[in-house]
């Protein structure tokens, strides 16, 4: 599913512009959106989602802008946040819920729940699950994740979804998210502080840097070392490092 920005603007006030002249996401791409905080990532994100309005410009999914309509939203799913959990239901329940807005019954929510039961520890599943509310911020955030895998979208969005995760649960999640790609063709696009994992998952990455685009290129095994420069540049200066 193709994402394309126009024109994209969004204000706060005077403290904050979000400006993108043109973003285009192809079909089947992973496309990794990394900044500093308050670089205007999720505010991105919750625009591409019809969360936000645009002060000017507008997102359209697969050639449909997203405040013109809502057919999209059957062909998209996503995780940005807890906001985005039901916290006085059991995981169980909630991935349940998720799978009935996207039409699907209990059993096919079952079957395609198999492959990520490795992904959960403890008792976040079955019987002896506790609800979403009394779970760690890990666990949450697991059951967030898949419950956006859970429809197979043609375009999933993930705000940092490996934070709070373990270093078993980050390398488990790079799997799942390859294979979602792989197997189903879902265009991701991923935003995250974890360069690293970014890099490992997506083929194209776009530095954000005070609301605007400052770097939009291929991965490739030198984009680690060039982000890791970049963001040290604008440490030493204690700033945007845009001119670097």
């Amino acid at each position: 599913m193709r994402l394309e920005a126009q024109r994209l603007v969004k204000r706060f006030g005077d403290s904050f512009t979000l400006s993108i002249p043109q973003l285009v996401v192809e079909d089947g791409a992973a496309f990794g959106l990394v900044g500093n905080n308050g670089a205007g990532k999720t505010t991105f994100l919750r625009l591409a989602l019809d969360l936000l309005p645009p002060d000017e410009g507008h997102v359209a999914l697969g050639g449909a802008r997203v405040d013109e309509g809502d057919d999209w939203k059957t062909r998209v799913s996503a995780h940005l946040d807890d906001s985005f959990l039901i916290d006085f239901l059991t995981p169980d329940e909630f991935l349940s819920f998720v799978g009935s807005t996207y039409d699907l019954d209990a059993d096919t929510v079952e079957q395609r729940l198999a492959p990520y039961r490795d992904f959960f520890t403890d008792d976040v599943l079955g019987q002896r699950a506790r609800y979403i509310r009394d779970l760690s911020m890990g666990n949450a955030k697991k059951v967030g994740v898949v419950a956006a895998l859970l429809p197979r979208p043609d375009l999933l969005i993930l705000d940092e979804p490996f934070a709070n995760l373990d270093p078993r649960s980050q390398i488990q999640l790079k799997d799942l998210l390859r294979r979602q790609r792989t197997e189903h063709g879902t265009t991701m696009v991923i935003s995250s502080h974890d360069l690293l994992h970014v890099t490992d998952v997506c083929e194209r990455i776009a530095v954000l840097d005070e609301g605007c685009i400052a770097r939009d290129e291929p991965t490739t095994e030198e984009t680690l070392k060039t982000l890791e420069a970049y963001f040290s540049s604008a440490a030493a200066g204690n700033g945007s490092a845009r001119a670097a």
